[in-house]
């Protein structure tokens, strides 16, 4: 919950809007300022007070406990002018908290956390349990340092700006291990222990079977990613709390899909009880991964509760970026947080020429020319089985005619895929002719370097013949100079002469070109590579100097 405070009139008018975007997220504290501040401080996860700097200092001073409990502070002027990250900019959130604010009422974020300020991911945002001398090796990083990255396990970390050696080390591991001087320790999450429960297992007999098996073993319990049983006991209370103390999810699995598992261990017991030979090992080692502690049972007599763990190998993750038209008010913000958190980028030399002051300190740039897309698709599939997060770039939409395909069609199941829209060429080129694709459209690419021509003309022919409206993509280059005069005449067969047609070149960038004409009069000597060519339908008309497609027959002729 976010509380929020404000002093004045003023104060009290951008809180409310605050409140009106987030009402289930926020509660308004009234009163006298100083009595709000503490009740908030001590009911909420964070705070937004709309009053000056030094008066928030003065007011939460009193009450800090320490940067693990505390909440996130961001104060607001009285203008509204600056969204200001006071306390808790990283653990309690206020650094995002202050961006959400600027988004709302229109201020400015003021971050002032030394890893935001020059682009690096703080240790403590990676989303992972961290500890050791986790400022001193941030430090090291902000410096300039040699710091070194020692993986024992792999996991698709953010950029980090580390070298082979050095004084400082950021140390990724599940054992349990004492952290050096200078040492950063991030705990993945790589450890799924299955459990099996008698009913009525008590939690404390599950937990202690865990704590022993882990101890053992020398793994950390903070790298515990979730507990896994049978669905059949979804609903075990001692199951339940466990995984509810540990901060972990229950997953259950049917016992079917145990059934099949090869276990080392199975018996007779849990067959006969749940259909399966196995709960425990087959339950922790149904998604892959090493088994590193077997079958053991707790100390109750009679034992209550099984447990096994397995090490699953950290997924590699492809983000296929879509990176819009070229201006870079287009490229959304969802692109953004995935360039900034790939540690590999792939992409054509000239786009990622587009987005390089994006990326963090340490991203590792894999840039090639025109022509190797299967290449690219190859080299981030790669990257990403390698368990690095991956972000493949492509311009427009990156499934539209650019590297979703080939990229999709050579990763498997062993890696996270996520696609991240963009805004393509026919709709940035529609935006400026008016609204041509108002009705039923389709794209066509008239290169015919990977699809036969006559394929290519089959489908123009089709889309004149459904009176679609057609945008074409790729519709001239220097050896390519026949196909477009062949497509326009193709729909000539079906359209009128005077059918408007937008001919825009790279649109949204500073030396875009906009020109309305007809089919009549285009003339395919002036279309290039970087042009799209939008062709209307019957019902498609000129107004007011702009190309508009009306939504149906109907509405067009009832405003004749």
């Amino acid at each position: 919950m976010i509380g929020l405070i404000s002093a004045t009139a003023a104060g009290a008018a951008a809180r409310d809007r605050l409140a009106a975007a987030w009402p289930d997220r926020t509660r308004v504290y009234g009163g006298p300022v100083a009595d709000a501040v503490r009740a908030a401080f001590a009911e909420c996860d964070r705070l937004v007070c709309f009053l000056a700097t030094g008066a928030v200092v003065r007011l939460v001073a009193p009450l800090l406990h320490g940067k693990a409990d505390d909440p996130g502070v961001v104060c607001v002027d009285e203008a509204g002018r600056y969204a200001v990250s006071l306390l808790g900019g990283h653990g309690g959130g206020a650094n995002e908290l202050a961006r959400e604010v600027g988004e709302v009422l229109g201020a400015e974020p003021v971050v002032t956390t030394a890893t935001d300020a020059v682009g690096l991911p703080g240790l403590d945002t990676l989303g992972l349990p961290v500890e050791g001398d986790v400022a001193a090796v941030s430090r090291a990083l902000l410096d300039g340092e040699a710091v070194a990255l020692r993986a024992e396990v792999t996991w698709p970390l953010p950029p980090l700006p580390v070298a082979a050696e050095g004084a400082y080390t950021v140390r990724v591991t599940d054992r349990i291990v004492e952290p050096g001087d200078g040492e950063a320790v991030l705990r993945p999450p790589t450890l799924v222990v299955g459990v099996g429960a008698s009913k009525g297992a008590p939690v404390e007999e599950v937990l202690g079977l865990v704590g022993d098996a882990l101890r053992e073993a020398g793994l950390s319990a903070a790298s515990v990613a979730e507990l896994a049983t049978v669905d059949a006991k979804a609903g075990e209370p001692g199951l339940v709390e466990a995984a509810r103390r540990l901060g972990v999810p229950l997953v259950t699995h049917a016992a079917q899909a145990l059934a099949r598992v090869a276990v080392p261990n199975p018996s007779e017991a849990p067959l006969a009880a749940v259909g399966t030979p196995s709960v425990a090992e087959a339950a922790a080692l149904v998604g892959g991964g090493k088994l590193l502690v077997p079958k053991r049972k707790s100390a109750g007599s009679p034992a209550m509760a099984t447990c096994a763990v397995v090490r699953r190998p950290g997924r590699g993750r492809l983000a296929v970026v879509g990176l819009g038209p070229g201006a870079r008010d287009l490229l959304t913000e969802r692109a953004r947080d995935e360039l900034r958190r790939a540690s590999v980028l792939v992409g054509l030399d000239q786009y990622v020429d587009q987005i390089r002051d994006l990326l963090r300190p340490g991203t590792r740039v894999l840039e090639s020319g025109l022509g190797a897309e299967e290449e690219r698709a190859r080299t981030a599939v790669a990257e990403a089985r390698r368990g690095q997060a991956v972000a493949l770039i492509g311009s427009g939409d990156a499934g539209v005619y650019a590297m979703a395909s080939p990229a999709l069609a050579e990763a498997s199941d062993d890696i996270d895929v996520v696609g991240v829209p963009g805004v393509t060429a026919a709709l940035a080129a529609g935006a400026l002719l008016g609204a041509p694709l108002g009705h039923d459209h389709v794209s066509i690419s008239l290169s015919d370097l990977h699809t036969p021509w006559e394929v290519i003309e089959r489908r123009v022919r089709a889309a004149a013949e459904a009176d679609l409206v057609v945008t074409f993509y790729n519709p001239r280059s220097r050896g390519r100079d026949w196909q477009l005069p062949k497509a326009l005449a193709v729909l000539a067969g079906h359209r009128a002469p005077a059918t408007p047609v937008g001919v825009v070149r790279n649109a949204s960038r500073a030396d875009e070109s906009v020109r309305l004409t007809t089919l009549a009069a285009l003339d395919p000597a002036t279309v290039d590579m970087m042009t799209v060519v939008t062709v209307g339908n019957t019902a498609t008309r000129e107004i007011a100097g702009r190309m508009v497609t009306p939504r149906g027959y109907r509405w067009q002729e009832e405003t004749r």
